[in-house]
């Protein structure tokens, strides 16, 4: 395929005909799992507004306890979660009022908050017309029907993942599936959406740190696999078995983004840390070099004060994946994996048997790469936002660079992932300032919505209606 032919491709895939088996429908109106169709975060809604706020394009508000998970769309309902002290709550939202219709309440826990980025209610329901599917990381998975009852429940955990658990249930089919990323036993669950069953469980050993969620890619040959960024490897699986098919190697050590997909290719970025930047490597010697030395007192593990000064102390915590306060020489090891990873955004070719590193990555970019926010693939601009607010636009085809800065009227820090529809760009700040960039990949905002409450969630699109959550409230913005 030429390039040219390729490129024009690309920019006509927005809601791409690879999505999965409840995605398959052209152009659909529901967003109905974490970043819409397929986490692609790109809608078919038009008469979206750009210019909105607190006291304009209002149609209706309604406060909401703590929560990052997204609003979710199906029909004339909005989904999401949130805590309220130690209850754990999953509502249902009259989309076009904005009236609470019924909310209820999981098993009684007590969340266990690890990072101040992540809450509790931070994964975001999956919602299909059989029901309504929420993952409480203190918890497990609990399905709800339309009217709130409950259909099935499932605890998980407890989970040992140093940001505590992020990944949201996907719907693929008749089951829906649950990446559970963490620091030991990480796994791919499936489960059937009617009874709640047990389908198949596909260990991830190689998975240490991380809650990406996944997406699926249909093959040339008309089935569906399942896609999962993970630590260090992206991997494809079977979704009626959960059988590995196909695996690339080269992501970094931690992956929180959801991939995107274009034509034959994807998308991800991964960061860890600065040691993770090209020319900041660390080299550090084999477990068996090092216990040599470090290993004072013989017990066979190291300790905080044995701990060599290869780098920052924080890297003996992030790397004690039991969290016994020693490191073995499998933690070791994995240190090692760790700092030899590399921090970038990764177009990787589709598709294969067994591991397909060697030809697969197509090109790799490494500056200001994020680490939360997913990127977007929108009109064939590739864009990206680090946590600090440095915007990235990237020729997806070459992986060249169109633009790179700050949003002018919007800095801050940035943890929602970028959203289109109607031809315009959306960035959430976490102060609550919505910029919005023409789809050119010019980073000049046509209009910077100060929401004036600050923002963890990713914004949803219909119905020529934008609607944004903030730690405070709701909101459904439109004409």
């Amino acid at each position: 395929m030429t390039r040219i032919l390729r490129r024009a491709l690309i920019a006509t895939v927005v809601v791409s005909g690879l999505l999965g088996v409840r995605m398959m429908a052209a152009a659909p109106v529901d967003w109905s799992r974490f970043r819409g169709p397929n986490g692609s975060g790109v809608s078919a809604a038009v008469n979206v507004p750009t210019e909105f706020g607190p006291a304009k394009q209002v149609i209706w508000k309604v406060a909401l306890p703590p929560g990052h998970s997204s609003p979710i769309l199906f029909g004339d309902r909005i989904y999401l979660t949130a805590f309220r002290g130690n209850d754990l709550v999953t509502f249902a939202i009259d989309r076009t009022a904005g009236k609470i219709l019924w909310e209820r309440r999981a098993p009684s826990v007590t969340p266990n908050v690890v990072d101040k980025r992540n809450n509790p209610a931070s994964p975001s329901p999956a919602v299909d017309a059989g029901g309504i599917y929420v993952f409480f990381p203190d918890y497990g998975l609990i399905a709800y029907d339309a009217a709130g009852a409950e259909r099935w429940k499932m605890p998980l955990g407890p989970f040992n993942n140093i940001y505590g658990m992020g990944a949201s249930p996907v719907i693929i089919g008749d089951q829906v599936v649950l990446n559970c990323d963490q620091s030991v036993g990480s796994f791919l669950l499936s489960v059937d959406a009617k009874t709640g069953r047990e389908r198949w469980r596909t260990p991830r050993p190689e998975a240490k740190s991380g809650h990406a969620t996944p997406i699926v890619w249909r093959a040339p040959g008309g089935r569906d696999q399942i896609l999962v960024a993970g630590s260090f490897l992206l991997t494809a699986y079977e979704p009626a078995t959960g059988k590995k098919i196909w695996w690339v190697r080269g992501l970094s050590f931690e992956i929180k983004s959801t991939p995107v997909i274009g034509l034959d290719t994807l998308y991800i970025n991964g960061y860890g840390s600065t040691e993770n930047n090209p020319g900041n490597k660390v080299t550090v010697p084999s477990a068996d070099e090092v216990w040599k030395t470090a290993d004072k007192n013989g017990n066979g593990v190291l300790d905080k004060t044995e701990f060599p000064n290869y780098t920052a102390a924080f890297w003996f915590d992030a790397c004690d994946l039991d969290h016994n306060g020693t490191l073995s020489k499998d933690e070791w090891e994995y240190y090692r994996a760790a700092l030899d990873s590399e921090n970038g955004m990764l177009a990787i070719k589709l598709g294969g048997s067994g591991d397909m590193t060697s030809t697969a990555v197509r090109w790799k970019y490494q500056r200001s790469v994020p680490q939360l926010p997913s990127p977007l693939l929108y009109k064939n601009v590739l864009y990206m936002v680090n946590e600090l607010g440095v915007v990235t636009t990237l020729n997806p085809e070459t992986g060249a660079v169109i633009k790179q800065g700050r949003l002018t009227g919007a800095l801050g820090n940035y943890f929602a992932s970028p959203v289109a529809a109607d031809g315009h760009i959306f960035f959430t700040s976490e102060r609550g300032a919505v910029a919005v960039l023409p789809s050119s990949g010019d980073l000049t905002p046509i209009a910077v919505n100060n929401l004036a409450e600050d923002c963890y969630a990713t914004p949803a699109f219909a119905d020529g209606r934008i609607y944004v959550r903030t730690v405070e409230a709701l909101y459904a913005f439109g004409g």
